[in-house]
């Protein structure tokens, strides 16, 4: 088995024993085992039915918390790669930037399927 089998293997199997948990702590260890073997997430910011954003290989969008009160702030942040000319390709001169974005943001956070 190679080391990719092998992880795998071992979510299953964390994800099976979780069965028995609820919907939202399912959830959150899903989010929690993205997280540790990272995504190529795209995100796409749009303006009413216009795409006017994009950003590549996002490896994880984070929710900012409070430095005082540690709640949850009502945007998320990442780094990705500017596609400049929205050609879902990286490239040579598009380079990876800081992003924020709100909850009112009207926005499509996926997988990269190529």
């Amino acid at each position: 088995m190679t080391l990719r089998q092998v992880c795998l293997a071992t979510c299953v199997a964390a994800l099976a024993l979780a069965g028995g948990c609820t919907q939202e702590q399912q959830n959150k260890i899903s989010r929690d085992i993205q997280n540790w073997t990272g995504t190529n997430g795209v995100l796409e910011i749009y303006a009413g039915d216009k795409l006017v954003r994009r950003f590549l290989k996002i490896d994880k969008m984070s929710t900012a918390m409070g430095t005082d009160d540690s709640r949850a702030r009502n945007y998320r942040f990442g780094y990705g790669v500017l596609d400049e000319n929205l050609n879902f390709v990286a490239d040579p001169n598009e380079r990876k930037v800081y992003f924020e974005i709100s909850d009112y943001t009207n926005m499509v956070f996926f997988e990269n399927p190529r």
